[in-house]
């Protein structure tokens, strides 16, 4: 996995961070996350932090950030971007954190844009108890993470009539492209990433990231029609409170408290 990320990091800005598409659901996200953002915490932890646009915004925001990411390019990169803000960027595996920090503590641990998609269902399970036991008394875990039911994908290999992928997301697990990489990944419903967290974590929050605003891909059919993209992001942010339909988008946000 390490290979593929690095791989991905040098265009990844190009094709995601720096897309219209890429900045409304950034946007989507950082709506949703900063009411969360308590005067109570003052050390967060990211994990797959990729290029550490997210880490930089954080620590923008006066928080004390951690950013660890599996790709040494992406850290790489992420380093070359930050100047000023003080953010610690460490390679570091998501499977193996209680090594990397065997007795620091962090008031919220965040994950953005799915890449908790490529942890297996056993490795979500001991994600969730190793991110409890790196967190202080009633620590914030905010996911952004990747369902098996958007509608987006859908509809698009429909009208694409590729009748084999409309479904794709329902298997174990399925090899993605990300930035014309090929990664196994593994998609988890609200329902199923709350039943693998309960032994650990409260739920606090459930968001839909990307109802009406498409996914990245399609940026080259969305990217020259301005109006369009702005009528979706309108009707988008109409709808962020409700959580039913966070297994419908192509992302949603969920946030837990530690038990």
């Amino acid at each position: 996995m390490k290979a593929d990320f690095d791989q991905a990091a040098a265009d990844y800005d190009a094709a995601f961070t720096n897309t219209v598409i890429g900045k409304l659901q950034r946007a989507l996200v950082y709506k949703q996350l900063t009411p969360l953002l308590s005067n109570k915490i003052r050390n967060i932890l990211e994990i797959n932090c990729g290029t550490g646009e997210d880490a930089i915004w954080l620590a923008k925001q006066g928080f004390n950030v951690t950013a660890t990411d599996i790709s040494e390019k992406m850290i790489a990169i992420a380093k070359a971007k930050e100047s000023q803000n003080g953010i610690r960027f460490i390679q570091a595996d998501t499977n193996d954190l209680s090594v990397y920090f065997p007795s620091e503590k962090f008031d919220l641990i965040f994950s953005n844009f799915g890449g908790l998609n490529c942890l297996s269902e056993i490795q979500m399970e001991l994600f969730f108890k190793n991110a409890a036991q790196l967190l202080t008394e009633k620590g914030k875990l905010v996911l952004v993470i990747m369902p098996r039911n958007t509608l987006w994908e859908q509809g698009y290999f429909l009208l694409k009539g590729n009748l084999k992928s409309i479904f794709r997301r329902k298997k174990d697990s399925v090899i993605a492209n990300v930035d014309a990489e090929k990664v196994i990944t593994y998609y988890y419903n609200p329902k199923e990433t709350l039943t693998l967290a309960d032994y650990y974590f409260d739920l606090k929050q459930q968001n839909p990231i990307g109802f009406f605003v498409p996914p990245s891909y399609l940026e080259p059919f969305f990217k020259n029609k301005p109006r369009f993209i702005a009528l979706l992001n309108a009707l988008e942010r109409k709808i962020t409170t409700y959580r039913f339909l966070a297994k419908y988008a192509d992302h949603y946000l969920i946030a837990f408290e530690k038990k």
